[in-house]
């Protein structure tokens, strides 16, 4: 199932499910997705899509591509590198990412795959780590290289953290859709030009990994969001390097997922 959240015509913030990318009506679901529901046969028109949920957490992976590693000249990791992106960074698909006018002006992009804990998991083992995942999103772990670099002294977080830092979306594609994610095309595209295309199978720590080892730290609560990496090709590695600015348009695409496509503006 691909399982949205949206607002309908009367300005109400519903559940639903739709059956094609192009629906602009969804069958609404009663209950709730990360506890036990139920999709009805009643639709009702789309007006706008929210991010697919509302997290308790933002948790992101560093460094679990190798050939991101490689371009970045970081020794591969031994354990799942976590850092943690602020939920006021999260916006939904079509929501504009927003440049802050006085800095930083390194701004990058970095497709991910994301995990949706649907069931609350805590000191759980890999072998247990599915039973515990909702599925799966499109995300952009946008993230300010001058900050988390140089300002904050490689301390990622606040970097990665600005308002509208998180764009995800624009679904939930349910785990039984998407049996093997360690096989699945993931690109970025930058105002129609391609600079990530790569594929979950370069993942250094697979999925049951990280919901696990994370799992003995933090208690991963239902609707916490795991953004699972970036590959290669993004925008600082480059020569010159390549950022986000005013007027751009980045999409990430993933296979089996779909678009999630966000505006670059800068702040007014």
């Amino acid at each position: 199932m691909k399982l949205i959240r949206f607002i309908d015509e009367n300005y109400n913030i519903e559940w639903g499910v739709i059956d094609t990318p192009d629906d602009n009506k969804a069958h609404l679901i009663q209950g709730n997705i990360l506890d036990k529901f139920s999709v009805s046969q009643r639709t009702i028109r789309i007006k706008k899509l929210l991010p697919p949920v509302s997290p308790p957490n933002i948790l992101g992976i560093g460094m679990n591509y190798k050939k991101h590693a490689a371009e970045t000249g970081i020794e591969l990791p031994e354990i799942p590198v976590m850092f943690i992106k602020a939920t006021g960074t999260l916006i939904g698909p079509g929501d504009p990412i927003i440049l802050p006018k006085i800095g930083p002006h390194q701004v990058d992009f970095e497709a991910e795959l994301a995990i949706v804990i649907g069931k609350t998991a805590k000191n759980i083992t890999a072998s247990e780590a599915m039973d515990h995942v909702l599925g799966y999103t499109c995300a952009n772990d946008v993230s300010a290289r001058d900050w988390q670099i140089k300002k904050q002294k490689t301390q990622w977080t606040r970097g990665k953290s600005f308002d509208s830092f998180c764009p995800v979306g624009p679904w939930v594609v349910t785990k039984d859709e998407i049996p093997d994610p360690h096989h699945l095309t993931i690109q970025s595209n930058i105002n129609g030009r391609l600079f990530q295309d790569s594929n979950t199978s370069d993942m250094i720590f697979d999925i049951p990994t990280i919901v696990s080892n994370l799992s003995q730290s933090i208690t991963l609560f239902a609707g916490t969001i795991i953004l699972t990496g970036t590959p290669h090709g993004i925008g600082f590695t480059r020569i010159p390097p390549t950022y986000l600015q005013d007027g751009d348009t980045v999409s990430i695409i993933i296979e089996k997922i779909g678009h999630l496509t966000n505006p670059v503006l800068i702040e007014k």
